[in-house]
């Protein structure tokens, strides 16, 4: 386990990364590497280069445009306000005109452009990750730096550069991995996509922003090895592929709040790393004005509480001097002169191509697509089994597109799975439907409405209010759901005097969009489960037109509804020859799941479909590790977590064979709630007294189980694939200071398919440091032909051989007799061979 961390030793953890830095800055193996910003195929600005590429220094004119600067405009640079045009949805800056300095627009954008206008809605950051593809990854970065300028915007707030460490964290599907060589990879490639096309990737949260429960006051405690280890990785990648702006985090870390960090925003992030960007606060997570502009906080997120008059009082009172408000303007003007941004050298903002948008996203959902299991040929689907199918579950007819919070986007269009099914299935098929579970609830039968009101579709007109109250009689006691739909301010429902949907202070409301908090046809959703006895209740609502009118009704499921949902889904799949159930669970930012399982009575619900036909497919649509205690009564299980505009598509494409599912996963599936590396430990999730302690150290997501020898449901790396493959003639010898590992990969199957082959390290023996059992190393996707043979090198560099000794605050390398394993996941390792790492 790590070192215990104290607060003496706290200053320590970031501020002696040592000059071992420059020569190792690279994750080792086959992420490849490129200019800051630059690669092929990147557009050119008006001076041939390309608009994210280091450009010479212009330091003269940003100072002479310093000098011209106001104090009232050095502050109107340094946080938001409110977007007159309503592009910029996470901040906006207005400039200075009068000197040139044009407006700037900040957008959230992990998993597609979060704007006002639609955009392609790209699938989860996880579900890319599961690609093992770091060239998929600059693609799907470029549709973001792409769509990012054609929306009117200059910053995008992405990607998310931090680890999956809880799998009940909120936001796990924006993170990409539990593992930190991955994470890297995929971080760095995704901020070149982004900055290839001109944008300004602002990478986040730095750092530790594990989880979402008490995330504007943990604080965070971890050792000096395991965070340069693990979190540490994915934002020096980052900063070496030359990432425009970082985005600070709510949380504390090691006593100090990450907005107030000179440790981790100056001495580790700028003296360092050399990072030459502008760091600015995540949503209102800058608590002070003093303490975070002296630390190296630039900028205010989304408003100026703290660096708008507050600030310019601060420097005329002398408690802050105005070279720190001169520094924190240099960065950020720097940056947009490198952008391109301050003298017109950068290129013209392109037209919008949701085609080509459409084709990244789709390719991206179908190879990450991670099957877990497949028993006796379920998938794919074919013969009889292709022309007899029900489909099951509201996301089945409901497209699942991706996550809420930062993450949602509006996209131009998405299909739903069943409407994808049926048409590769052919007109000849027979596709049934049956919705399994209720989500957003029927229309309350108008007999049981004293006096009689249609309650399904009311609309109010602008500046009305209408009103009804009477009784709700109840033939029998029953647990009631009751939802209200509505378009604008939310209506009260009383029901025997108790305001249902009373917004309570404090409180976290699920925001429109998610799949739970929205219906088919937009209406924002909110439900209330309460156990009712028959008989009469009281019952008033009140909805108000507002400015612009509104629609609302009032739906509810019941006990008895369930039943008859679940009898008509059995039903449907005992006349089929095949199932396929979709299953889901509505992660969000602002709040953490509250248990691994499905949510609702979709457990229920799988184990009646299977237990009426085993030949069903559980498709899940969610976003983390989820515990499957229905697992062995099915056919098969197919991961397709947030999908994205194109998730449907491409999950038929996988369900049919159209294509080799080809993902494999970047995060450990525990076996049950008990059995993972923050279970039964409230100190490690979500915390004790608001101190969060990484006493695992080193040993996140899959190192954990190795280290614990704890069996997971699916290991880290884990997936399967329609054809068969052999692993031979591993080779290991010295490479440039690393290791170069050779070996063949052989289809042998009748096939086409695709396999991410996966490289791990054991510990060294010259090191009295905590290590992991093993380590990835390093891992190639590529897709082979039946029959079809290739050998295959991966390189291991001497990062990936080294760990960090808190001690020499440096990294040290590794040496003596090491294991390199060579298999398809974690727990499948085919191949071994020994070395020697020499220390010279």
């Amino acid at each position: 386990m790590s070192e215990a961390v104290s607060r003496r030793s706290a200053l320590r953890v970031f501020g002696a990364l040592g000059a071992a830095l420059g020569a190792t800055a690279g994750a080792g193996g086959c992420a490849g590497t490129a200019p800051p910003g630059a690669g092929p195929g990147t557009p050119a600005g008006a001076d041939g280069a390309a608009p994210g590429a280091a450009r010479p220094p212009r330091a003269a004119p940003v100072d002479a445009l310093l000098e011209r600067l106001t104090l009232e405009e050095k502050t109107a640079l340094l946080h938001g306000r409110p977007d007159p045009a309503s592009l910029g949805r996470a901040g906006y800056l207005p400039g200075v005109p009068r000197l040139g300095v044009p407006p700037l627009r900040l957008a959230d954008g992990p998993a597609g452009v979060r704007a006002a206008r639609p955009a392609t809605a790209l699938p989860a950051p996880v579900l890319l990750a599961s690609a093992f593809d770091p060239e998929l990854a600059r693609e799907y970065g470029r549709v973001l730096g792409r769509e990012g300028r054609a929306l009117g915007l200059d910053v995008l707030l992405a990607p998310t550069a931090n680890l999956i460490r809880t799998p009940y964290a909120g936001r796990n599907a924006e993170s990409f991995a539990e593992d930190p060589r991955l994470t890297a990879d995929l971080v760095a490639e995704v901020v070149r996509g982004i900055q290839d096309e001109g944008l300004i990737a602002a990478v986040g949260h730095l750092a530790l922003a594990n989880q979402e429960q008490g995330r504007d006051t943990v604080d965070v405690i971890v050792g000096e090895q395991a965070l340069h280890e693990t979190e540490l990785r994915g934002f020096e990648a980052a900063v070496a592929a030359g990432a425009g702006a970082v985005t600070g985090a709510h949380n504390k870390v090691n006593g100090v709040h990450a907005c107030e960090s000179r440790a981790l925003l100056d001495e580790l992030l700028r003296q360092r790393w050399g990072f030459d960007g502008w760091v600015m606060s995540d949503r209102n997570a800058t608590r002070s004005t003093v303490a975070a502009i002296t630390a190296g906080l630039d900028m205010e997120l989304p408003g100026g509480t703290h660096f708008g008059a507050p600030l310019r009082q601060a420097v005329r009172g002398g408690s802050v001097s105005e070279p720190a408000v001169d520094q924190a303007v240099r960065r950020i003007l720097g940056t947009l002169d490198r952008f391109g941004l301050l003298d017109g050298r950068a290129p013209r903002r392109p037209p919008r191509d949701p085609v080509a948008g459409a084709r990244i996203a789709r390719r991206v959902a179908t190879a990450g697509a991670v099957l877990l299991r497949n028993e006796g040929g379920t998938l794919p689907l074919t013969g009889a089994a292709a022309r007899s199918i029900a489909v099951i579950g509201p996301t089945g007819s409901i497209p699942f597109v991706g996550g809420d919070g930062s993450a949602h986007v509006v996209p131009d269009r998405a299909a739903a799975p069943l409407a994808a099914i049926k048409h590769r299935a052919g007109r000849t098929a027979t596709v049934r439907y049956a919705l399994g579970e209720d989500v957003h609830g029927r229309p309350l039968p108008t007999r049981l409405l004293t006096p009689a009101v249609a309650l399904d579709d009311r609309q109010v007109d602008t500046g009305r209010t209408w009103s009804w109250e009477g009784t709700l009689t109840l033939p029998e006691d029953d647990e009631w759901t009751l939802l209200v739909h509505y378009s604008g301010q939310r209506p009260a429902v009383r029901l025997d005097g108790e305001d249902l949907f009373a917004v309570r202070p404090g409180a976290t409301d699920p925001s429109a969009g998610s799949l739970l908090a929205t219906a088919p046809d937009g209406l924002t959703v909110r439900r209330r489960t309460l156990a009712l006895k028959a008989g009469p209740h009281r019952l008033a609502l009140t909805a108000r037109g507002g400015t612009r009118g509104q629609r609302f009704r009032l739906r509810h499921t019941t006990r008895a509804t369930r039943a008859a949902d679940l009898a008509e889904a059995v039903k449907a799949a005992k006349a089929a020859r095949s199932v396929v159930l979709f299953a889901y669970e509505d992660a969000t930012e602002g709040t953490d799941r509250t248990t691994l399982g499905l949510p609702g009575g979709q457990p229920q619900l799988i184990e009646a479909v299977t237990a009426a036909n085993p030949h069903t497919t559980v498709v899940l649509n969610t976003s983390a590790g989820t515990t499957m205690p229905w697992l062995a009564r099915t056919g098969a299980v197919l991961q397709m977590y947030y999908p994205g505009q194109e998730g449907a598509g491409a999950t038929a494409d996988i369900l049919f064979g159209h294509a080799d599912p080809g993902g494999r996963l970047t995060q450990t599936f525990p076996a049950d709630e008990h059995a993972h590396p923050v279970a039964g430990d409230p100190l490690r999730y979500p915390g004790v007294g608001g101190r969060r302690e990484h006493t695992e150290g080193i040993h996140v997501g899959h190192r954990w189980y190795d280290e614990q020898r704890v069996t997971p449901l699916f290991p880290f790396g884990h997936g399967l694939s329609y054809t068969t493959w052999r692993y031979e003639q591993l080779a290991v010898r010295p490479q440039d200071g690393g290791l170069r590992v050779e070996f063949t990969l052989r289809n042998t199957g009748r096939r086409k398919g695709t396999e991410v082959a996966q490289v791990y390290l054991g510990p060294s023996p010259d090191l009295k440091l905590d290590q992991a059992v093993r380590a990835l190393a390093g891992y190639r996707r590529l897709s082979l032909a039946p029959g079809q043979a290739q050998r295959i090198t991966v390189d291991i560099d001497r990062r990936a051989l080294s760990s960090w000794d808190p001690a020499k605050h440096a990294w040290v390398l590794g040496s003596g007799r090491r294991e390199v394993f060579v298999g398809r996941s974690s727990r499948e390792l085919l191949l071994r061979a020994k070395t020697v790492v020499r220390s010279r």
